[in-house]
Formats: structure tokens, sequence, C-alpha cells
């Protein structure tokens, strides 16, 4: 039976940081507005390799969907600090399975993760980490050109719910 193996590398990340002209309720609730909840269609789409539905829904669905949102300040209450922070999932079925399969594990960062909290100033603040440099590792070229689309998706939506 053969040995198990472990390798370790490390990686150039670059992290973004938006501060953003709007309180934290607002920005939350522009980005939930304009990133629709994931469409469970999509997965079924994607297992049915109905190539041309696909194509379709690439080319005029959204860019981004909502996968996930998970309340990091509720976390904090427990020690008296409770604040809004908010991680939200968020990515493109379509757009992953454009990326894994060249590189399954790419996989690892699909959907992204973002993080919207409220700071000591009572703004909201976005800090994620670029998509473009955590798929650069994997030494692709399709991969890192899709990482370099989700650094502009992803930049847009943002900006947008930042105001």
């Amino acid at each position: 039976m053969p040995q198990a193996m472990m390798r370790t590398a490390t990686v150039e990340v670059v992290h973004v940081t938006i501060a953003c002209g709007r309180p934290f309720e607002a920005v939350r609730d522009a980005l939930v507005k304009d990133v629709p909840a994931l469409d469970p269609q999509l997965r079924k789409l994607l297992t049915s390799a109905n190539t041309a539905e696909i194509e379709k829904r690439r080319a005029t669905g959204p860019k981004l969907w909502l996968f996930e949102t998970r309340d990091h300040g509720a976390l904090v209450a427990a020690e008296g600090h409770a604040k809004k922070a908010i991680q939200f999932e968020i990515g493109n079925p379509l757009t992953a399975e454009r990326m894994t399969r060249h590189r399954l594990a790419a996989g690892l960062y699909a959907p992204l993760r973002i993080v919207l909290y409220e700071n000591e100033q009572g703004r909201a603040v976005f800090e994620y980490d670029l998509p473009s440099s955590l798929f650069r590792q994997f030494g692709n070229d399709e991969v890192a050109k899709t990482g370099r689309e989700l650094d502009e998706e992803l930049e847009q939506v943002l900006m947008a719910a930042a105001g």
C-alpha cells in the first residue's frame, strides 16, 4: 500500500480592503439586492452536461451568485462584544466549472469569501483576497485567466454596494 505524502508551498495572496461610503446596513442590503441567491438549477444543469444551456446561462445569467451568509458578528457576542460582521460566499458554479476542469484543486476557493463589517467610525468595510492571487498558485493559464475575470466582477459588485 502506498504511503501518504504531504507537500507544502508558500503563496503570495493580495488582500483587498474597501472602505465604504455608507453604513453597514445600506451596504449589506445593496449587496444582497445586486447578487441573487444561488439558483439550485445550476447544479442540475452542470451535472446533466447540457452544454448548450450551460453556455446560454453563462452568457445571459448573473456573473455572481450569493451561496451563503454567516453572521460573524454574533460569534463574539458570547464575550459581550457583538459586532456587525457578515461573511459572504459569492461565486458562480458555471465559472467554477471553467476552472476546476483544468485544476480540481481550484475548488478550494470557489466560491469566494468576502467579509463585510462595521468599523469604529460606523462605516462598512469589505475585505477579501483577490481571486487572481488565490488561483495563480495552480500554475494553469485558464485558471489564472478566470481568476482575473473574477477580480473585475467582484470589484464591480462590491464597489457598487459600497456606494
